[in-house]
C-alpha cells in the first residue's frame, strides 16, 4: 500500500518509463477479437473431435448439447474467415501500395537468428542474435495462423457444404477434410498453449504476463533489449529522445511519490 512520502514503487517507476507504441489499436481489437474466437472454436470444436471422451461430453453438455456446439462452432467458423480475409486483404493492399513496410515476411536473417539463438541457449556461444520488429519466433507463430487458418477455412467449408462440394469433386475429399480439420485443430490447439503461453506469459524476459498486444505500447529499455535493430532506427529518427523528454515532463498528481521521509 502507498503512503504520503513513500519512495516511488517498482509500478511507478515503470509507469513513468518512456514507452513507444508497438501495435496500433486495429492491431490490438484484432488480436483480441481472433483471441475470442480461438477459444470459442476450440472449446466448441475439440470436444466434437474427441466426442466418446468423458470430459468432451460433460463440456457439450454444459455448452446446450451438440446441436447448440456446432451452431456455435460454425459462426465463430464464419467471423474468423471473414476476420482472416479482412486482415490479408488490407495488409495486401497497403504493401502494394507501399504504404506499410512487410515486417512479417521471414528473411534469411531470420534463419541466421534462429541457428544464433540456439548456439547461445545451448551455451556455445555468448553472442545473441539482433532482433529487429518482429523476431522469427513471431514470425513463425504469425505463417503458422495464416497456413493453419488457410486449412480450417477451407475444410471447414467442405464440410459445411459437403454435397454442394462433391457435385465437382470426389467424394473422398468428405473424410479427408474431416480428418485434417480435426488434426489442424488440435495442432494449432498445441501449438497456442506450449509455444504462444510461453513466449507471452512464462518466458523469463516477459514473465508474468506481456501486455504490449493488449495496452499497444513497450518499455524503451525493453525495446532496447529484445529489438535492438527497431530501437536503433528510433534512436537515429530522434523519437526515442522525444519519448525519454516526455516521460521525464512532470507528471499531474504525482507529488507524493517524489518526496522523500
Amino acid at each position: 500500500m502507498s503512503r504520503r512520502g513513500a519512495k516511488p514503487t517498482s509500478a511507478a517507476k515503470l509507469a513513468r518509463a518512456p514507452h513507444a507504441t508497438r501495435f496500433s489499436v486495429k492491431q490490438r481489437i484484432e488480436h483480441f477479437v481472433i483471441m475470442l474466437l480461438f477459444i470459442l472454436l476450440a472449446l466448441t470444436g475439440l470436444p466434437q473431435e474427441f466426442f466418446e471422451a468423458g470430459w468432451a461430453q460433460w463440456l457439450i453438455s454444459r455448452l446446450g448439447g451438440i446441436d447448440r456446439v456446432r451452431w456455435l462452432h460454425r459462426v465463430a467458423g464464419i467471423l474468423f474467415t471473414a476476420g482472416a480475409a479482412e486482415h490479408l486483404g488490407v495488409i495486401i493492399f497497403l504493401a502494394l501500395s507501399k504504404r506499410i513496410e512487410p515486417s512479417m515476411i521471414p528473411t534469411k536473417k531470420d534463419f541466421t537468428d534462429a541457428v544464433v539463438t540456439l548456439g547461445h541457449y545451448l551455451g556455445l556461444s555468448e553472442h545473441e542474435a539482433r532482433f529487429d520488429r518482429y523476431d522469427y519466433r513471431q514470425k513463425f507463430e504469425y505463417w503458422g495462423l495464416i497456413f493453419g487458418g488457410a486449412i480450417m477455412v477451407v475444410t471447414g467449408l467442405i464440410l459445411y457444404f459437403p454435397t454442394l462440394v462433391t457435385r465437382v469433386l470426389p467424394g473422398e475429399l468428405i473424410p479427408a477434410a474431416k480428418v485434417a480439420h480435426g488434426s489442424e485443430g488440435l495442432l494449432a490447439f498445441l501449438i497456442v498453449i506450449i509455444w504462444h503461453i510461453y513466449n507471452a506469459h512464462l518466458s523469463p524476459e516477459v514473465f508474468p504476463f506481456d501486455a504490449s498486444i493488449f495496452t499497444g505500447k513497450i518499455e524503451v529499455e525493453r525495446m532496447k533489449r529484445d529489438h535492438p535493430l527497431e530501437y536503433a532506427r528510433l534512436v537515429a529518427s530522434g523519437k526515442v529522445a522525444a519519448l525519454e523528454q516526455e516521460a521525464s515532463a512532470e507528471p499531474p498528481g504525482t507529488d507524493d511519490d517524489r518526496q522523500s521521509p
